[in-house]
């Protein structure tokens, strides 16, 4: 048994009519347009309450794991609704590294718990949802690589993996990770996955505000929509684009840092250890230090990405492209690593793209309720650790929604209230 009409209707109602009084002959199912990968999941028996309504903006990694974790939420499980202007993953959560590290923030206190509850989430949900086959969960050795900007013949490093040319590494290379506190999972794959098992209703539209009645949150106008998708909670998970909207513009800054990124599938890629690199190169001397990264994936691809700029993304996520610069420049270092990556040799390329990471001014996310807005909650600003802490910062929020407090994750470093002193709320 699937969803009435009428639970449609109430969903974008207009906020002076009840569903009960529309005419009939108003079918709004056709404005409702669902992700094919994400169909509406069939309704189990009645409950004996109401379940809150939880609409969740934007359907990256966050948005996906905010929508599990309110699923699953031990007492108060609660099926969202999440809004997605483009695709699930389409952005920065498709093409992201998915490297995963559990002690690599301690130098930050909050962010540490927040990174290190959120590296044990990815276990129990690879676990859970059989990650490794879903989405490419794995441990992974994690080495720092110093490449030189001309190459010199030298001897195989014992800690250097079989793959990579003995020439690329400058000095011995370092350990800066194990298998117990270094993992990666495919982004895209990972966040698709949560995503599905959450039972979310996924409805593309772009969202163009959110809808405040006497101070509280009552749902968001999605454009091309008659009414309002009304809510009791609402959940601004957009990255970078998250300070498009005027509540979330009112109280913080989100900028948008570009990183570039290839694919590449190796001619053996059975050869290909599980052994990310971080790199230090320097093009020539006098040139800017580069710091790019390589990640071998469980499916024979390996991930390259580096490269990256201070800038705006435009409004539609779909309209991303790289800069031909900035990739030519990482298929140089490809090259350079190892013959396994270098198109010359036959390296397939598989992408190459771009994408933008959501920064904030103080550089830590913004996680909580927003300040004058009851039932208006923010997750944005995880930079280069999105992937990693998108797992705690859903399962905090939902904590936040449902309980009233999150446990898993003290929120008081990530709150936006943060950003109240010393500016003004517009209008408020």
């Amino acid at each position: 048994m699937h969803k009435t009409n009428t639970t449609l209707l109430s969903c974008f109602q207009d906020p002076h009519t009840s569903a009960s009084t529309l005419p009939a002959s108003t079918d709004r199912r056709a404005r409702r347009i669902r992700h094919p990968e994400f169909p509406t999941p069939p309704m189990s028996a009645a409950p004996a309450a109401s379940p809150r309504r939880v609409v969740i903006c934007g359907g990256g990694v966050v948005g996906a794991c905010t929508a599990y974790f309110l699923s699953t939420h031990a007492s108060s499980p609660t099926v969202p609704t999440l809004i997605e202007r483009c695709a699930p993953a389409c952005a920065a959560s498709g093409k992201a590294g998915g490297f995963l590290a559990l002690d690599w923030c301690d130098s930050t206190p909050g962010l540490s718990a927040l990174a290190r509850a959120s590296f044990a989430l990815h276990r129990r949900l690879a676990a859970d949802l059989a990650g490794a086959d879903a989405y490419g969960f794995r441990p992974v050795h994690t080495l720092s690589v110093c490449v030189p900007s001309v190459p010199k013949p030298a001897s195989p490093h014992p800690l250097l993996p079989a793959w990579v040319n003995p020439s690329a590494s400058a000095a011995p290379p370092r350990e800066l990770g194990t298998p117990d506190t270094t993992a990666q999972v495919h982004p895209g794959l990972f966040t698709k996955a949560v995503l599905a098992a959450s039972g979310a209703e996924v409805v593309i539209g772009e969202v163009e505000r959110v809808v405040v009645r006497d101070g509280r949150a009552a749902g968001v106008a999605v454009k091309g929509h008659d009414g309002v998708v009304e809510a009791d909670a609402v959940v601004l998970a957009l990255g970078p684009w998250s300070g498009r909207l005027e509540v979330v513009s009112e109280v913080f800054d989100v900028s948008g840092l570009k990183a570039h990124s290839i694919v590449l599938r190796p001619p053996e890629p059975e050869k290909i250890t599980p052994h990310c690199l971080f790199l230090s190169y320097q093009p020539e001397p006098g040139a800017k230090m580069l710091d790019p990264e390589v990640y071998p994936r469980p499916t024979g691809e390996v991930y390259i990405c580096g490269m990256t700029k201070d800038e705006n993304p435009p409004d539609d996520p779909a309209m991303i492209t790289g800069e031909p610069d900035s990739i030519a420049m990482l298929h140089k270092i490809a090259g350079r690593v190892s013959s396994q990556l270098k198109k010359e040799e036959g390296a397939e390329v598989v992408a190459e793209q771009a994408c933008y990471l959501s920064c904030t001014t103080d550089g830590l996310p913004v996680i909580g309720e927003m300040p004058g807005v009851k039932g208006c909650y923010v997750a944005t600003g995880h930079s280069c650790w999105g992937i990693l802490n998108g797992p705690a910062t859903g399962a905090a929020l939902a904590e936040l929604i449902l309980d009233g407090k999150a446990k898993v994750v003290d929120l008081a470093p990530f709150s936006p209230a943060r950003f109240l002193k010393g500016r003004s709320r517009r209008g408020a």
